[in-house]
């Protein structure tokens, strides 16, 4: 066909077949068009343009080894290393050849999306080589070979930890460790002080002109020396007088603006990566974000989405800085942790400037922003007229009057996330178009028919009325989230929507009658939660129960979601049994999650149903059930894919024999008043079955002593969330040997021996370089009390914010006896970047 001139279609399939003929046939012309195309596909930039199968990549480069010289072989490489991100997931990833696999991460254009991406690629290649060709010393040197070719600097805290008994890894851990460690000691400019001559590749994050997504996320190592070196061209380091000039711009941090710009602009070649649209830097709190933003600025012209979540440093005037130099940017995620009390004051005001351009920002999250008060949000508003989502969750001291000027101010506003602010009667209003709150002829187009999104949990002092008045209208909603509100049946059976994907009506009274009717109207429904609705065994919201057939009263429920598409998440209480999840079956088979929590009954029968019934399932959380060793067995052989197991307060006989299965795949694993009976032994068996887990809760392991800390840190060394609560006397000679979980993020320990020592706060922030959350309580305390932290605004301060430490008292039986400790009060102190504030309170948190 190419001989007589036909057009040569050429695939991935066909290419070698072709190519091969071309090349016995000897058809210049058809070698050409082979060549061409494998060029073209090899350089192209374009997500559209044909993709190349991993299994004929390598025949591909197997028979240009032989046959076509360096041409083939090269091109391979170079495809290889450009789209490894995506080759890495794909099945025949083991079976790529280790000079191929060394090529190409030795490639200057290896593009990942971090440095962790591509150690966890190779230590999966290495697991895969050792099943199929066992030990040997050649294979040994191709380990140390391919783990010296990673930026052990450049991994996360967590991951390192993680994986410290890994394959492949282990004998690199303690070096890896050693070096993060020391890099978040050390400021920028000691840093370039210590570097040597030529390109410093260890601390340079990969970037190449395919790079796409770039994800820092937990480096908290990472500083502005970093970010620099990375974005100059290697010729900078040619220049005997590099390090000097890296350190003129980068110990004067405080230099004015225009200082500043002459010396990035003007003295450091910065280089510019079009192709780069995402960046996570979440919890990278050493990086100075003026700075950042002007680097980020030149550097990734093409920026579209960003996320820095729980980093404090960055305020209103940052997010004003970043809506002004990222001209395309439409998400950004500034999420941190929601301070559990109300701050009492604003601990920001910010002045806007006389004019300013607006940007292009359609999806903004501030979740937990405690320093955001309505002066900031408001200038933050008069610059995203774009905005189709803005998640507020948690900003507590926005008023409601503010929330209502955004959302007239926002006329595409879409999806809205409330849950626990001042979302309110005026708000609400403001959905409607019933009220202006910008002084500006009002819209008579209301933005609640054109809703999808709104989640208002825990939002109080709205009337009926007002309530009746946005649901009624809201047609287009997808998710709703009703939880913890004063809903009632009248409003919800005025939801007029048809396209209902998630619904949450958890802890109201809606009543099993007004459920239906929204289920039966919505078929689309994936995800349920109705935890917490006692009404659900009553006919109506009014208080009458039907009594006569308390299953079939709540069956009606599950019978109309069996006529939908399917659940993928499911979170019931009250009314849900056996006999509910077995009328459930046809729509459970894509099941990810179930929460079950008091008023529900499954019985031994019903947890044997869920692993066979729901094989997809991925959590599975239950409070209050009865179980057994041999339901509890059913769920590690048939669900292999569970990430998430949570026993709260359930009853029954179970054993150790629950847990010998192994579950690999687990990553959080709650044990709440379930194992009395553990012990040291028990809690090593866990670490042997659950590998990988790195969220754990224990509560009430009343012969648990303080052995147990070693094996917590030995078996799970990559925890970040670690909860012990009346687990007998693990703390009695303090929590030394805890400080192996370097990675901790949030830490509980309470009633567990009262070993800790008063320095305890002080030394935790030294030892876990990542922890933001802890909680503790008096009791616990070897001398009486602990000292408080020291927060200050520097860089390399630690990363703590919220620290809550509970009081108890004793109580005296009729008899005399002591009883259980009663809580009584809770100290929190909360850092939010800029101020500390110190608050006691009446209850237990």
């Amino acid at each position: 066909m190419c001989l007589y001139g036909y057009a040569i279609d050429v695939t991935s399939t066909s290419f070698l077949p072709l190519f091969e003929a071309a090349l016995y046939f000897g058809v210049e012309r058809l070698l050409s068009i082979c060549k061409s195309w494998i060029s073209v596909l090899v350089s192209s930039n374009d997500p559209a343009s044909p993709k190349l199968d991993l299994s004929d990549l390598i025949q591909m480069w197997s028979f240009g080894l032989e046959h076509a010289g360096d041409f083939l072989p090269d091109l391979c490489t170079a495809y290889l290393a450009k789209n490894f991100m995506l080759v890495k997931s794909d099945e025949y990833f083991g079976s790529v050849p280790y000079e191929l696999l060394i090529s190409c991460i030795k490639h200057p254009h290896l593009t990942v999306h971090s440095e962790m991406h591509l150690a966890d690629a190779l230590l999966f290649w290495l697991d895969a080589e050792r099943r199929m060709s066992g030990f040997s010393e050649s294979r040994q040197d191709n380990t140390i070979n391919l783990m010296e070719q990673v930026r052990f600097s450049l991994l996360p805290l967590w991951f390192i930890a993680e994986r410290s008994k890994s394959h492949g890894f282990s004998k690199f851990a303690d070096q890896s460790m050693e070096l993060v460690i020391k890099l978040i000691k050390i400021p920028s400019t000691y840093l370039v002080d210590s570097l040597t001559d030529g390109p410093p590749a260890d601390l340079r994050l990969r970037l190449t002109k395919y790079t796409e997504i770039l994800d820092l996320s937990g480096c908290r190592q990472l500083n502005e020396a970093c970010v620099l070196l990375a974005v100059l061209p290697n010729s900078y380091f040619s220049s005997l007088r590099w390090r000097k000039s890296l350190k003129s711009f980068l110990k004067n941090p405080e230099d004015d603006e225009r200082n500043r710009e002459h010396l990035s602009y003007g003295t450091l070649p910065i280089l510019s990566f079009e192709s780069l649209k995402e960046i996570d830097m979440s919890k990278c709190q050493r990086l100075n974000y003026k700075f950042v933003i002007k680097c980020f600025s030149k550097s990734f012209p093409s920026l579209r989405k960003l996320r820095a979540a729980y980093l404090l440093n960055i305020k209103v005037f940052t997010v004003l800085e970043l809506l002004q130099n990222f001209r395309q940017l439409t998400e950004v995620d500034l999420t941190v942790d929601i301070a559990p009390i109300i701050p009492v004051q604003a601990s920001l005001f910010y002045s806007g400037r006389g004019h300013c351009s607006l940007s292009n920002i359609t999806r903004l999250t501030l979740e937990g922003r405690s320093d955001i008060c309505d002066m900031g949000l408001q200038s933050i508003s008069r610059l995203c007229d774009s905005l189709c989502y803005l998640n507020i969750k948690g900003c507590a001291l926005l008023s409601d009057a503010c929330i209502a000027y955004v959302i007239q101010r926002c006329k595409y506003l879409c999806s809205l996330i409330v849950c626990y602010t001042s979302f309110s009667e005026n708000s609400i209003l403001a959905l409607c178009a019933s009220i202006s709150m910008t002084n500006e002829h009002m819209d008579s187009n209301s933005l609640a028919p054109k809703l999808q999104m709104l989640h208002m949990s825990k939002c109080e002092g709205i009337s009926e009325t007002s309530l009746f008045n946005l649901i009624s209208q809201t047609q287009k909603m997808k998710s709703l989230c009703l939880r913890d509100t004063k809903v009632s049946d009248s409003v919800l059976c005025e939801f007029p929507g048809s396209s209902l994907e998630a619904l949450d009506i958890s802890n109201t009274t809606i009543s099993r009658m007004a459920l239906v009717r929204v289920i039966s109207r919505n078929p689309n429904l994936k995800s349920l939660k109705a935890r917490g609705c006692k009404n659900l065994l009553q006919l109506q919201g009014d208080g009458r129960t039907d009594y006569s057939s308390p299953l079939f009263s709540a069956h009606e429920v599950f019978k109309s979601l069996s006529k939908g598409s399917g659940l993928e998440e499911l979170e019931i209480g009250w009314g849900f049994s056996y006999f509910s999840l077995e009328s459930l079956r046809p729509a459970v088979s894509f099941l990810r999650a179930i929460s079950v929590g008091l008023g529900a009954s499954l019985g031994e029968d019903a947890l044997k149903l869920l692993s066979s019934a729901c094989p997809l399932l991925e959590s599975i959380v239950l409070y209050f059930q009865e179980i057994s060793d041999s339901a509890l067995a059913s769920i590690p052989t048939s669900l292999k894919h569970l990430q998430e197991l949570a026993l709260s307060y359930c009853f029954g006989d179970i054993s150790i024999q629950s847990f010998k299965f192994s579950m690999p795949s687990l990553r959080k694993l709650r044990l709440e008043r379930v194992t009395r009976w553990m012990t040291s032994d028990d809690l090593f068996v866990l670490t042997q079955s659950c590998p990988n887990v790195t969220e754990l809760s224990l509560v009430g392991c009343l012969h648990l002593n303080s052995d147990c800390q070693p094996i917590i840190s030995g078996g799970w060394p990559g925890m970040i969330y670690l909860h012990l609560e009346e687990c007998g006397s693990i703390t009695d000679n303090g929590v030394t040997s805890l400080y192996g979980c370097i990675a901790l993020e949030d830490l509980l320990l309470r009633h567990n021996g009262s070993g800790i020592q008063k320095s305890f706060l002080l030394d935790a922030t030294l030892k876990f370089p990542m922890l933001r959350l802890v909680s503790l309580d008096m009791c616990d305390a070897k001398e009486g009390g602990f000292d408080a932290p020291e927060w200050q605004e520097e860089e390399g301060s630690h990363f703590l914010s919220i620290v809550k430490i509970s009081r108890c008292k004793s109580e005296r039986c009729a008899l005399g006896r002591v009883l259980a400790p009663v809580h009584r009060e809770t100290l929190v102190m909360l850092w939010n970047g800029e101020n500390y504030t110190k608050t006691l309170i009446k209850q237990r948190l």
